[in-house]
């Protein structure tokens, strides 16, 4: 039982030094820019659309795209 539980307390042990020594005694270090923030957002909706473009055809399939809106193909991506 010590053999298989020592690794599983040496990744604890890791992980709690890995977290101490991210923490900054600077209150504002912890604060993230909201031109970061901005970005992030941009960026996972930016990826969202893309998947969705992506797995259309898998969407209009399962029913959950529909085609109320009528998009002429030169608009759609290949």
């Amino acid at each position: 039982m010590q053999g298989r539980s020592r690794p599983l307390l040496q990744m604890i042990s890791w992980l709690r030094a890995v977290r101490v020594s991210m923490t900054s005694p600077d209150p504002a270090a912890g604060e993230a820019s909201p031109l970061l923030i901005f970005t992030a957002v941009v960026l996972a909706l930016l990826l969202a659309i893309l998947e969705v473009d992506l797995h259309s055809a898998d969407l209009q399939s399962l029913g959950l795209m529909g085609d109320a809106f009528s998009i002429a193909p030169a608009f759609k991506s290949p």
